[in-house]
């Protein structure tokens, strides 16, 4: 059996509790390099093999855990935050349908979670924004031409953008091309949750100076919009006249 599982956004208790339980019960782990704290291998059988992802191709990997499985032993694949965002799971999953091999899913909490509580920060505002994109620049991989940040940028939402902190002058250009004023609120969360977490707030415009001035340049989230500074209207659901079905109005 293998056991997908999403390590957390960087605090070792961020990890849930089955997860935790997943990697106590292992006997193989292969995880996804630097991105996962290793605190959390601390947990793991004197027995168990690991294996660091970052210096393995994914044939690498399929051949770990079918050597695993030959074995009829059980396998954690621990991914950072959770793995359905930017995890490249699917492949994974692909190789192992081919092969007959099970696995399941354990969740994890996102690094855009960590993000927001590191910002104590709420993505969703009534009048403000109703919707949040997840999202990242084209770098080495490309995204759909329907997905470039100028579009996306049209609609004015809450936008958390991955992997792109090398990028900062040119996400500003494309996020004021797009639609957003030069002076809408905006953010960096470096390693969200982690122990040495750091976070700025600037604008759309001078996300590259605040970068370039903490000499942040990698391992960070950028959040935009209005959200992160601004009046809004409080929520009807805990208003005095509004009716639930558990609530009468006032």
């Amino acid at each position: 059996m293998v056991h997908f599982v999403g390590a957390g956004s960087g605090a070792v208790d961020l990890i849930t509790v089955r997860g935790q339980n997943l990697l106590r019960e292992a006997d193989v782990i292969i995880y996804a390099g630097s991105l996962v704290n290793q605190e959390l291998l601390e947990v793991r059988k004197e027995d168990c093999k690991v294996y660091n992802s970052a210096f393995m191709t994914l044939e690498q990997v399929i051949g770990e855990v079918k050597k695993a499985e030959e074995a009829e032993l059980t396998t954690v694949r621990l991914h950072t935050g959770d793995p359905s965002i930017y995890g490249a799971i699917r492949e994974q999953m692909d190789c192992l349908d081919q092969l007959e091999i099970a696995y399941d899913y354990c969740p994890g909490v996102s690094s855009f979670c960590g993000a927001a509580s590191a910002l104590n920060l709420e993505y969703t505002l009534p009048d403000v924004s109703q919707t949040v994109i997840l999202t990242r620049m084209e770098g080495r991989t490309s995204v759909p031409e329907k997905e470039k940040i100028e579009s996306l940028a049209s609609h004015q939402a809450t936008m958390v953008i991955f992997l792109s902190t090398g990028m900062l002058d040119e996400l500003s250009k494309r996020l004021i091309d797009g639609g957003y004023q030069e002076d809408t609120p905006a953010a960096i969360v470096y390693k969200a949750t982690w122990p040495d977490e750091k976070k700025f707030v600037c604008t759309v415009k001078t996300l590259e100076k605040t970068a370039r001035e903490n000499q942040i340049t990698k391992t960070a989230l950028i959040i935009v919009g209005n959200v992160l500074a601004c009046e809004y209207r409080r929520s009807d659901l805990y208003h005095p006249n509004f009716e639930t079905e558990f609530r009468k109005a006032d």
